[in-house]
């Protein structure tokens, strides 16, 4: 083989493997460029790829709104409670005072309930508001048993919530209303107009009402061995001793008392008993 075709092949051996590199070259630059615009570019990739970041943000928001719900309607409700307390603590209605009315003794209930119904016929809600009898109900024992009972704390007396003309006196229409009323006297007044009550005996009153709504109790039975009594009625009445023993079940308390001058104990109802 002459020199001259050795050559001829060297030369076109490094060609082909000029061109190899430079295609290997060319396909390792596009593989570069492709992962590279893979991963920078945000085109292709779909906003429903995350849907759980929009359902917790919806949720947030819902539970937001529903906080601020409840919170409206606690408001609400407080503002709802303090105004029916306001309404029930007021001392006189708007535009009315109390007065004191004279009536016939052991008659304060009819005339109240005869007050009321008569109000309510003639329609002067609006000028007349409560009419009260205040009482203490008290448990008593006697011959062995509970027995209630209510005591007026103001005998002879029955209160009465009322509007009044601007000069002082009692409107026309709820003068006669009253006036024709059975067991009824008149208002405590002067110069002919009735006298308000004071705003320290109205709530002394309206307290004394509301201690009779409460429930009752064995209040007499709060007596203690060795207390100073009074018997105040039966065989030893009058006679002093201290309190030996105190029987709540049967409302029965053991006195000891000197009769004949030795230590005698004596066994006596509750109600029979006065403190010292």
């Amino acid at each position: 083989m002459s020199e001259g075709t050795q050559d001829e092949r060297a030369v076109g051996s490094d060609a082909r493997d000029i061109a190899e590199d430079s295609s290997a070259d060319g396909s390792v630059k596009m593989a570069a460029d492709a992962v590279s615009t893979d991963s920078v570019s945000t085109d292709s990739v779909p906003t429903d790829s995350v849907p759980a970041d929009s359902g917790v943000a919806d949720s947030a928001e819902d539970d937001v709104v529903a906080a601020d719900s409840v919170d409206s309607q606690v408001k609400a409700a407080a503002s709802e409670a303090v105004a029916s307390e306001a309404v029930e603590d007021e001392i006189c209605r708007a535009g009315m005072q109390w007065y004191v009315l004279r009536v016939a003794s052991n008659r304060e209930d009819r005339v109240r309930d005869g007050l009321e119904r008569k109000i309510t016929i003639e329609g002067l809600d609006t000028k007349v508001g409560r009419i009260l009898v205040p009482t203490l109900k008290e448990k008593k024992f006697k011959a062995g048993h509970v027995k209630l009972s209510e005591r007026k704390l103001y005998p002879g007396y029955v209160f009465v919530e009322m509007a009044t003309e601007d000069d002082g006196s009692i409107p026309d229409d709820v003068w006669f209303t009253i006036k024709e009323s059975s067991g009824v006297g008149d208002f405590i007044a002067s110069a002919g107009k009735p006298i308000p009550m004071p705003e320290h005996d109205v709530v002394q009153m309206l307290a004394a009402c509301e201690q009779s709504e409460e429930p009752l109790g064995l209040s007499g039975l709060d007596l203690s061995k060795g207390q100073q009594v009074k018997i105040t009625e039966g065989s030893f009445e009058n006679f002093e001793g201290d309190v030996e023993k105190v029987d709540e079940r049967r409302g029965m308390v053991t006195v000891m008392l000197e009769v004949f001058g030795r230590a005698t104990p004596v066994e006596v109802e509750y109600w029979q008993l006065e403190k010292l």
